[in-house]
Parts: structure tokens; C-alpha cells; sequence
């Protein structure tokens, strides 16, 4: 059994940048790659791409990220898990297999299925079941919309692919520190269902915490940094390096990064990456365990390393989060700008002309969006109106419409050309009057667990 298993973050979301996973297998000594790819909204992105092409639906980085990496990887007995495999896990390990028959190279995929659980809720009648997480509303309202439906599954399919000799792990939806978590498990031979005493449960959430602390790529190690004015001593963030977990067989762990590389890992960065995400630190749940946050602690050892121990862990949940898809309509944009004098009041002028118009040809629509790039949008009702509107130079105002009805997104256009002779001066310009696309609602609810694993399967693909 190992003493120490050392495990480097991969990509934080889809088009994320895999040079510093690089880095981390040439110089880190990393053992695995834990690659996340799917943000909360990814799966609405891989449906638009399925729905093109029903070979797509999963994320199409994966193919030129391990072009690039597998000759690192293989020299050093490097394995990668990744959810790549999105709403098409075979898809994904279809396409691999290709990319990996033109260079002859050789490998064991494993493909990790079972998280699609779209038959089960769109077939399900009673209306209270898989109701919102959040607004309590039925499912019923949305049923006949649905499009995706994946469950959150936890590490022991990933366990059970390594355990098959996997040299890649491709999944669906899992929960994101489950990437991190099953390679302990499986170097380790740690409990994961049966976990009932104290000391296996906060292995398991210490293995919880380390993932949870690798998974968004560069912001564990000092990306996206967010303390006033401290970070501006991050250093080289054009070259950062992501962070590596070194970890103990207690589930103690240090974080650090490969040498030579940018960022920076310490007390506060960690800190941050540690609450990014989390609605209750007391109990963040995961399909394999509860983990207890306030427990922790980081010791700062300086030189980019930092010492992650002390989580508690409780039972895991009996239910699994899904987080479903559905048609929620259309939407369509335009950007138009006013330039001085008076460009604010021309700005508001503009929005009310839109909105006489919706009114005066009865176009159907649930909102009309407004907001104003570099004054508002970004802290919008928090934002303090412009101290002297008379003093801005230009403002760009963005609208978009949300609407049932296509054929409104597609005329929302149609509404702006004449006001640029014919409506408030000095008019900058207009952008997107074609930009009209459909919309995907999301539907966070709760799936019972033995509803889901007992569908779950491996398939070892040979290239």
C-alpha cells in the first residue's frame, strides 16, 4: 500500500487550458490527473451539440487535451479521470479511440455510464415527485420538455474502472471532488459504501476536501483571486501552475504545484477555493459522504505548500442530485450604443421606444432584459446610478428577449434598423440583431440512489 498518493487538478470546466496539467505530469510526480470538464450549465451546451449531431454530447476538448498529453502521461504511468464523457460517454471514448489509432498508440479506456436518467423522471406521472430543489414546484410543469436528465454519481464506478486497470476513466455527470476521491480509494483500499466508524468517514471527507480543492484548475492555486488588492502579488498567472494534492492514507494532505511554474498556493488561496461553491459548509453533500468543512484545518508551510487535515465526515445521503434539462424557449439580443452628448437619457429613451413597440405589436414575450455594459451589468440592482448621467461619453445598452414563440426572437430584429435615422442622435451602433438562439431551463431535483446504481456500467475499450 502506498504511503503518499500524488494527484494533479486537470481542467476546471469545458475549453479550459491543459498546458499546466503539462507542467504537473512532467514535473509535478503526479500519479493521476483529475479532470473536470462540466460546469453546472456544460450539460445544456453538449445537448445543443447532440442535438446537431447525435454522435456529439460530450466535451470535444477531451481529444486534442490527450493528443497533447498521452505521450507525458504514458512514459510515466500517468491515468487520467475525467467526466468528459458528458451526455455521450462512448461518444467521447469513440472519438478517442480514432485520434488514438492514427499515432498507434495504446491504452485502456474505461467507460463509465448509467447517470442518464431521463426515462425514469419523463415517464414518471405523479405529479409532487422530483419536485425543484429549490422552488419546491412539481415536475409536471416541465415534463414534457425535458430533454436531459443526469444523476450526480459518486467515486465507485471510477473505483471499480481503476480496479479494471484503466489508463483513462471516462464518465457522465459525476460529482466533481468524486474525480479526486476514487483514486484514493482505490491506492488506498478505503471503505466507501460500508464507511460507517468516525475514522473512515473522515478519510473519506478529508478525500472529499482534497477534491474539492483541485477541481476548478488554476483557481486553487491563486487564479481568480478575489482578496482586495492582494491579488496583485499573485505571481506569473500567464504561466500558473495547477495545483497537486499529495496525500496521506489518513486523507491528510498537502497542496501544492509543480516547480518553476506561476501562481500561488497558500492560506488565503486555499481558503477561497475551499468555500467556492458551498452553501452550507457543515454539511456539503456528495453521493459518497457529508463533509464537515468547519473542522478543517490549513497549516501554511510556505513555498507554495500547504497542509489540508482535520474534515469530518457523516453518512452519505440517500439520495442523488440530478440535474435535469428542458426546453424553456427562445431568446434574442441586440447591443446598441449612444455616444455624447446626453447618451444616458438617449439610452432610457431607446428602451421605452423597444418597449412601445413590443406593446404596440403585441409581440409575445415573458421579459424584455435590460442592462447597461460597464455601469450595471455586472452588480446590477447594487449598482449606484451614474453620479452625473450628463457627463458620460457613451453607453452601450443591451437587451434581450425571452419569448415561447420563435418566430418573436427571430422578429426581434427587425425592430431596431429604422430607429438609427429615426431615433435618438448619435446612435454608436448595433450588434446581434441576428442573435437568436433557444433556451435550455434547468431542473436541479433529487433521484433516490437505488434508482440509479443499479444501472450503472464499465466498459473497457482497448485502442
Amino acid at each position: 500500500m502506498p504511503h503518499t498518493v500524488r494527484i494533479g487538478s486537470g481542467l476546471g470546466f469545458y475549453g479550459d487550458s491543459w498546458e499546466p496539467v503539462a507542467a504537473s505530469i512532467e514535473r509535478g510526480g503526479v500519479q493521476y490527473i483529475a479532470s473536470d470538464h462540466l460546469a453546472e450549465l456544460t450539460l445544456a451546451i453538449l445537448q445543443k451539440d447532440r442535438q446537431r449531431d447525435v454522435a456529439l454530447g460530450y466535451a470535444r476538448d477531451v481529444v486534442p487535451m490527450l493528443m497533447r498529453l498521452w505521450p507525458l502521461m504514458h512514459g510515466r504511468g500517468v491515468k487520467l479521470v475525467c467526466n468528459a464523457g458528458g451526455l455521450n460517454p462512448a461518444g467521447a471514448a469513440q472519438a478517442l479511440r480514432v485520434a488514438f489509432a492514427t499515432k498507434g498508440w495504446k491504452t485502456r479506456i474505461a467507460v463509465v455510464s448509467g447517470d442518464d436518467v431521463l426515462p425514469r423522471l419523463a415517464a414518471d406521472r405523479a405529479g409532487a415527485t422530483f419536485a425543484h430543489l429549490f422552488s419546491g414546484a412539481p415536475l409536471a410543469a416541465v415534463r414534457e420538455r425535458l430533454v436531459f436528465a443526469n444523476a450526480y454519481l459518486g467515486a465507485r464506478p471510477i473505483v471499480d474502472a481503476l480496479r479494471q486497470g484503466a489508463d483513462i476513466v471516462l464518465t457522465g455527470r459525476v460529482a466533481d471532488a468524486a474525480l479526486s476521491l476514487a483514486p484514493l480509494v482505490h491506492e488506498f483500499g478505503w471503505a466507501l459504501e460500508d464507511a460507517a466508524t468516525p475514522a473512515a468517514l473522515n478519510r473519506l471527507a478529508q478525500g472529499l476536501a482534497v477534491g474539492h480543492l483541485l477541481e476548478c484548475s488554476g483557481q486553487g492555486s491563486g487564479g481568480n483571486f478575489g482578496s482586495l488588492g492582494a491579488w496583485k502579488a499573485i505571481p506569473d498567472l500567464a504561466h500558473i501552475g495547477y495545483p497537486i494534492a499529495e496525500v496521506s492514507e489518513d486523507g491528510s494532505a498537502v497542496i501544492t504545484k509543480p516547480p518553476g511554474t506561476g501562481g500561488r498556493v497558500n492560506f488565503d488561496t486555499l481558503r477561497q477555493q475551499l468555500l467556492y461553491e458551498v452553501h452550507d459548509p457543515h454539511a456539503y453533500l456528495s453521493p459518497d459522504v457529508v463533509l464537515d468543512m468547519s473542522t478543517i484545518e490549513l497549516d501554511d508551510l510556505g513555498g507554495d505548500r500547504v497542509r489540508v487535515h482535520g474534515a469530518t465526515g457523516r453518512t452519505r445521503p440517500a439520495a442523488l442530485k440530478v440535474v435535469a434539462g428542458f426546453h424553456d424557449g427562445h431568446r434574442a439580443e441586440v447591443t446598441w450604443g449612444f455616444s455624447w452628448p446626453d447618451a444616458w437619457p438617449k439610452a432610457q429613451a431607446a428602451v421605452a421606444m423597444v418597449r412601445a413597440q413590443l406593446a404596440d405589436r403585441r409581440v409575445p414575450h415573458e421579459e424584455l432584459f435590460v442592462e447597461y455594459p460597464g455601469l450595471g451589468s455586472a452588480h446590477g440592482a447594487l449598482a449606484p446610478a451614474p453620479a452625473d448621467p450628463d457627463a458620460l461619453n457613451e453607453v452601450w445598452v443591451r437587451l434581450v428577449l425571452r419569448t415561447r414563440e420563435k418566430a418573436a426572437a427571430d422578429g426581434f430584429g427587425r425592430l431596431f434598423p429604422w430607429m438609427g435615422l429615426s431615433g435618438p442622435a448619435y446612435t454608436c451602433g448595433f450588434h446581434g440583431l441576428h442573435n437568436t438562439g433557444e433556451l435550455l431551463g434547468i431542473w436541479p431535483t433529487l433521484i433516490a440512489r437505488e434508482d440509479v446504481e443499479h444501472q450503472i456500467q464499465i466498459e473497457i475499450i482497448e485502442t
